[in-house]
This record gives C-alpha cells, sequence and structure tokens, in this order.
C-alpha cells in the first residue's frame, strides 16, 4: 500500500527544481500550478516573482523552461502570455500513473499529513419524537464526513448528541408511572435485544407507541392541574437521579433508539450505541462547568442568570444578547450542555478538532459557545471547533418541505416513496440487465437512498435544495443513478471482457483526446479528497464523481473499448475502464451510496 504522486504533483516539482537551477535568488517560490484550458496544466507563479526580483516575466519564464528537465513526464512546455507556462505531460506518464493507482488498493490516494482526531456531532434526533425531513441533513452530510475523513486516515470519533433530556419527560414518566401498560414492547422487544438491527415494523411499532403516550400524557398535562403538579415534580425526581424515575426515563430512551435505528438503517447509515452520549450524558459536569466560568470571569451573573457576553451579538434595541449558561431558577440551558460536552471531547476523547454537522439557524448559539470556550481556555490554537451548518430541504414550490396538509413530512415516508420510485425505473431497464425480482427490489433500494442522499451531497450544505424526487430518480443529469448506472456499465464491459483480454495498460500508445481527458480527471481523486477533508465540504466530491462520469460516458462514445483497432488498445481501453470502476465505486462509497454490479 503506496501513496501515487499525482501528475499535478509531479510537474510541480519538476518546475520547482527548475526555478530553483535557472534562479536561486528567487527562493522557494510558489509555482502556483493551475489545470488549464490552454494545456493540461499553467504555472503562474513566475508573474510574483518578476515583480519580486524586478525581472522581465517572460524572460524569467524562459529561464525556467531551459533548465525544465522531465523526460517521461513533460511532453511539452511553452511560455505564454506575460510569463505564464503552459505545460503539456506525456501521455505515457499518464497511462503509468494510472496504473500504479490501479495497482494499489487505496488507489494511491495518501494519508494525511498531520492526522488527528477529529469528534463529529451528527444525526442527533430527540427521544419520543418522530423523525422528519429536517433530520435528513444532519445524518447524510455527518455520514460522509465521517467515511471520508476516517479514509484519509483522521481517528474519528462519533457523536450522536440526542435530545433525550428536559422537561417534557417529566410529564411522559409521570403519565408512564400511572398508566404501565401504556407502553405495549411487544412488537419491539425483540428489536431491542438484537441491538441495532430492529425491524422496520419493530421499529413503526415503537414510534406508535411513543406517539400514543405523548398524545395522551399531553392531554392529561394541558386539562388537569394536580397531573401537571405531579409532572413538574417528576422533573426534579428525574434530575435528583431517584431510581423509578430514571428507570422509566430509560424506556423512553431504549424504544425510540429501536425507531431511529430503524429509520437509520432504511437511510443506509450505521449508527451505533457507544457513539450515543445525548444531552444526559453530560448531567454530571453542568454544575461544574459554571462554577468554572463564573470563578474565572468568563460568565457573570445577570438578573440571577449566569451569562456570557459579547460586544458583536445585540438585540434591535441594541443591547447585548447573552449566552445563558445557566437560568435564574438554577435550571441548565443547552449552552451548559454544549459547553460541558466540549470540555469531554477535549479532554477525555483527545480531540483536537470538533466538527459540529447542525442546522445554519442555530449558527449564533454555536458561535457563541464556541467563543466561551475559547474564553475558558478549552479550545485554543491546538483545538477547533467547527460548525459544517446546512440549510434548508424545500418542496418544489422552493418552501420549506411539507405534506399536503401541511405537516412536516416523515423520514421514513420519504425514503419509502424515494425506493418505490426508483424501483419502478430500475424495473423498467431490468429485462436488459438480466435481473431477477430480488436484484430489482434490492437495486431500488440502492437506487433510492443513494437518490436521496446524492441530491443532498451534491448541494453545497450551507444551501437550500428543493426535494424533487422525479428528478432524483432520472437517469439523465447531475444524479447518482447516472453515476450508477456508469458505473454498471464499465462491470457490463469487464464482464464481457473476461477471457478475451486483461485490463493491462500499454504506456507506448498514443492516447485519444477522451482517454486522456479521462486520464487526467482519475488522477485527480487524491487531491479531491484532500480538499474535501480539508474544506469539509463534501459536495465537492459529488462534483468530482458526476464530471467523471460525464467523461467515461464521452470516452465509452468516442473510444470503442471491445472493438478496438488492436488487441492492445482494447487492453488500455479496458484498462482505462477498470481504474475509473474502482474511483467511482470508492468515492460513491465513501458518501454513503451503493453501486451495484448491474442496473
Amino acid at each position: 500500500m503506496a501513496s501515487v504522486p499525482s501528475l499535478a504533483s509531479t510537474v510541480d516539482q519538476r518546475i520547482a527544481d527548475a526555478l530553483s537551477a535557472a534562479l536561486p535568488e528567487a527562493g522557494t517560490a510558489d509555482v502556483l500550478l493551475r489545470r488549464s484550458d490552454r494545456a493540461d496544466f499553467q504555472a503562474n507563479g513566475i508573474l510574483a516573482l518578476a515583480k519580486k526580483l524586478k525581472g522581465n516575466p517572460r524572460d524569467l519564464a524562459t529561464r525556467v523552461l531551459g533548465a525544465l528537465s522531465a523526460p517521461g513526464v513533460i511532453a511539452d512546455a511553452e511560455v505564454s502570455g506575460p510569463g505564464f507556462l503552459n505545460i503539456t505531460v506525456a501521455d505515457r506518464a499518464i497511462t503509468e500513473t494510472l496504473a500504479a493507482r490501479l495497482a494499489d488498493e487505496r488507489l494511491g490516494v495518501p494519508h494525511a499529513e498531520h492526522a488527528g482526531t477529529t469528534v463529529i456531532d451528527y444525526a442527533q434526533p430527540n427521544v419520543a419524537k418522530e423523525m422528519h425531513v429536517g433530520h435528513l441533513r444532519s445524518a447524510v452530510i455527518g455520514a460522509a464526513m465521517v467515511e471520508i475523513l476516517e479514509f484519509m486516515g483522521e481517528k474519528v470519533v462519533r457523536r450522536h448528541h440526542i435530545g433525550d433530556w428536559g422537561t417534557q419527560f417529566g410529564m411522559l414518566i409521570q403519565y408512564l408511572i400511572e398508566h404501565p401498560h401504556e407502553l405495549d414492547r411487544s412488537a419491539s422487544t425483540d428489536a431491542a435485544a438484537s441491538a441495532e438491527a430492529p425491524s422496520e415494523e419493530a421499529g413503526e411499532a415503537a414510534m406508535s407507541n411513543l406517539n400514543r403516550l405523548y398524545k395522551a400524557s399531553r392531554a392529561a398535562f394541558d386539562s388537569d392541574e394536580e397531573f401537571k403538579a405531579r409532572a413538574r415534580d417528576r422533573v426534579v425526581a428525574l434530575q435528583a437521579g431517584d431510581t423509578e424515575t430514571t428507570a422509566m426515563w430509560q424506556r423512553f430512551v431504549d424504544e425510540s433508539k429501536v425507531y431511529f435505528y430503524s429509520v437509520f438503517g432504511k437511510l443506509d447509515v450505521e449508527i451505533h450505541d457507544p457513539d450515543i452520549v445525548g444531552e444526559s450524558g453530560y448531567n454530571d459536569m453542568l454544575a461544574e462547568t459554571c462554577r468554572i466560568l463564573e470563578e474565572t470571569g468568563v460568565a457573570v451573573r445577570s438578573e440571577g442568570a449566569l451569562c456570557v457576553f459579547f460586544d458583536d451579538v445585540k438585540g434591535p434595541d441594541g443591547n447585548q444578547v447573552p449566552l445563558i449558561v445557566q437560568k435564574s431558577n438554577g435550571g441548565f440551558g443547552y449552552a451548559a450542555t454544549d459547553l460541558s460536552a466540549i470540555r469531554d471531547r477535549v479532554r477525555n476523547l483527545g480531540a483536537d478538532t470538533l466538527l459540529y454537522v447542525v442546522d445554519v439557524r442555530q449558527s449564533l448559539h454555536f458561535k457563541m459557545v464556541f467563543e466561551t470556550a475559547r474564553r475558558a481556555g478549552w479550545l485554543n490554537d491546538g483545538v477547533k471547533a467547527v460548525q459544517l451548518a446546512f440549510g434548508t430541504v424545500l418542496g418544489k414550490d422552493g418552501k420549506p418541505f411539507k405534506t399536503r396538509e401541511g405537516e412536516t413530512v416523515r423520514l421514513a415516508d420519504l425514503l419509502d416513496e424515494a425506493v418505490d420510485r426508483a424501483t419502478a425505473v430500475v424495473r423498467e431497464k431490468a429485462e436488459k440487465a438480466g435481473l431477477g425480482e430480488r436484484e430489482i427490489e434490492e437495486n431500488g433500494r440502492y437506487v433510492g437512498i443513494g437518490a436521496v442522499k446524492y441530491a443532498d451531497l451534491s448541494t453545497s450544505a450551507v444551501r437550500d435544495y428543493k426535494f424533487d424526487l422525479d428528478q432524483m430518480v432520472s437517469l439523465n443529469g447531475d444524479t447518482s443513478v447516472y453515476l450508477q448506472y456508469a458505473f454498471a456499465r464499465i462491470q457490463s464491459i469487464l464482464r464481457k471482457a473476461e477471457g478475451t483480454a486483461s485490463p493491462a495498460p500499454h504506456a507506448e500508445l498514443a492516447l485519444a483526446p477522451a482517454e486522456r481527458a479521462l486520464g487526467l480527471h482519475v488522477d485527480r481523486f487524491g487531491e479531491t479528497l484532500a480538499e474535501v477533508a480539508e474544506a469539509y465540504e463534501p459536495h465537492r466530491l459529488a462534483a468530482y464523481l458526476y464530471q467523471l462520469a460525464s467523461l467515461y460516458t464521452s470516452f465509452y462514445d468516442q473510444c470503442p473499448v471491445l472493438k478496438a483497432d488492436t488487441p492492445e488498445q482494447v487492453e488500455n481501453r479496458l484498462f482505462l475502464c477498470a481504474v475509473t470502476g474502482r474511483t467511482l465505486k470508492q468515492g460513491l462509497s465513501l458518501l454513503g451510496i451503493r453501486a451495484p454490479e448491474r442496473l
């Protein structure tokens, strides 16, 4: 397992060597290598260097060109414009680099130079509440970033900060104590015992039980003052750790997990028990967190509440709006829990990066929380916190996605409809692909769930996007189905070639324009992943894969594979198919999307 230098890095190094040889006074100037429409690459750094050295940029570029020696790598180089260097790489270099990638299980992608430990906070549903379309983006984006960062060598700790604490549990627990048979676990006991793989039926039964109980307890709370008083007393008992109350609370959490796991399983996102550390997980730290903040002067008392103030956070009246860590009645707010979580993740988990995949509408809250943590010293030059903020899922009308009745769309229903639509698309092509009913249903799931994920991940996270299933499952355009069909087409070609030719490259052969374009793009895979991991922008990977599939389609149309002119050319093109297929599959996998062998 060895990393393979990209063509861009190889060319960059050769130009840097030439620059040092021709202009030793330049020091370690940046070559500023870029992709170019006029050649494969363009080096722009000499323009800035000419200003520094007070020289003519074209003359300097000519001197660098004269010192450039890269046999087998650079086919052509010329000075262009005011002092650019245009570089065309050799066909042999493309083929040999891709051959090294295909021979490596990681496609030659290097691990990050300075890998550390990242705690990712994502997929945060609430106990005793249904998951809706608003829970989609955190789960999908977070899961993709987990896969990408781990692939790049980062140690990743998953954290699901579920909403499992608060005043509503007093109402629910008190009702359950007074009506002990309301929470019927008969349908989900076996599923709960199977740890993290409950059936869809068990999940639905769990949610049905919770919904029924919530509505009944809410009705009692709103209509019966004596029950309301008992429910509030129950909150105090829960916070105090009363044994009976805590046991009832745990039943709600366990029942909710049966439901969570069934929905996440449908979404093809892995969630494990040890990774679920909800709001309740930090209860024992809250008082200490507040004490530290107050003793260090980071937080101050204001009208009885413990607050942190910021010069740049003001309300409409011009007064500062504080972050309330502890309420005037002694209760703890979300800020106390979030700050305690930061302390735990830095001190106990050894994190040097905290990544929060959270709705953009919570940006101000997290800005204040992060700044408070910096003032307290929990975040510093060696530990950073980042919010990977995401926008809203919209309907076709551009408004927040709702049902026809105006209700929030249940996530499970949305996923079911996506799978149904995708299965219909797969079924239309099934006979030609030779698919049986089992494969049709399996591929329908892969295509449907992939379509939902890709629509989300192909959009810059911070932007809103329209949820349009008709477009998502289309075979044309920027969709996961288009990418999955490109992969399936590659596998079909490779199956047909079995026994007649091996996908071994012939580096001495010249490449057609479509072969060159495809090969150069395949070689950018590692660079793209490094950019995605650095900026936390999975949409860049989606864009790379879409362009890869598009370039493969052009190659397929312009360059016959099995009917190429010579056996050597057949083998070269099979090789290009193989390395493209491996790259497509690996890229889709990192986005959490499966690639069926036949479609």
